[in-house]
């Protein structure tokens, strides 16, 4: 009898193997857009976002952008943990079972910390990052080598930082949102351009939407290339590129 419920069990385990291969795992409700938290980048300049918060509003979207602690440059993990406790007060405020995440530069470093530590991948449905150094930048390298330090998220921003090296160990995409990044080859402040890929999110290059555009780093939240991805990204329908066009 235990030789049999043990053999049920390892169909059903087997079974449910599948099933989460098909559908990619738990998931938030991917039907149902709630508010968008946007998060800010290295140096914490918000007016960065207000290209991108005032398109969101102008379609009716509920944004929020988190308010950085100590100039936009302290320990990443706090930023996280801070971002954490904003998703809960809009959650809370809007009776929103969910929240979309937009992380700007460093910011989609903050939003990926949140979401696989500070139990962010239970209540986001998207996550798009702009131009982030997923993997480090070697503008940060440099300034630790010009200096030999500097503060504490720009040491944690150079390529396989302990930081860093932790958070991109297993997978990159955690179960729960869906994913998608931005990035532009004129980029000089995220180096190399492919720092800001994800493995297992829909990746967009801004000149596969539109060949030789000039979009630099500072350009990305209020540029119209960008702004197409996030209308595809944000929306209740997959996450998909949208069609090529400048």
């Amino acid at each position: 009898m235990l030789g049999v419920l043990l053999v049920a069990a390892l169909v059903a385990l087997v079974a449910w193997a599948g099933i989460r291969a098909v559908l990619g795992g738990p998931s938030v409700d991917q039907g149902t857009p709630g508010p968008v938290v946007a998060v800010t980048g290295y140096g914490g300049r918000v007016a960065a976002l207000d290209p991108l918060v005032r398109r969101l509003r102008d379609q009716g979207r509920e944004v929020v952008v988190l308010q950085p602690a100590g100039g936009g440059t302290g320990d990443l993990r706090d930023e996280a943990a801070r971002l954490a406790t904003l998703v809960e007060d809009t959650r809370e405020r809007t009776g929103a079972a969910s929240v979309d995440l937009v992380g700007y530069s460093a910011g989609g470093v903050v939003v990926r910390l949140y979401v696989r530590d500070d139990g962010g991948a239970d209540v986001v449905r998207r996550v798009v990052t702009l131009g982030s150094p997923h993997h480090g930048t070697d503008v940060a390298e440099l300034a630790v080598e010009a200096a030999g330090t500097c503060p504490t998220a720009c040491e944690q921003l150079v390529p396989d930082s302990d930081l860093l090296r932790g958070l991109n160990a297993g997978d990159e995409t955690p179960e729960g949102p869906r994913w998608a990044t931005v990035r532009s080859d004129a980029d000089r402040v995220v180096t190399p351009t492919d720092s800001a890929v994800l493995a297992g999110a829909r990746n967009v290059l801004v000149q596969d939407l539109c060949p030789g555009a000039d979009v630099q780093h500072d350009d990305l939240p209020g540029d119209p290339r960008v702004a197409r991805v996030l209308d595809a990204a944000l929306g209740a329908g997959p996450v998909v590129a949208p069609e090529p066009g400048c």
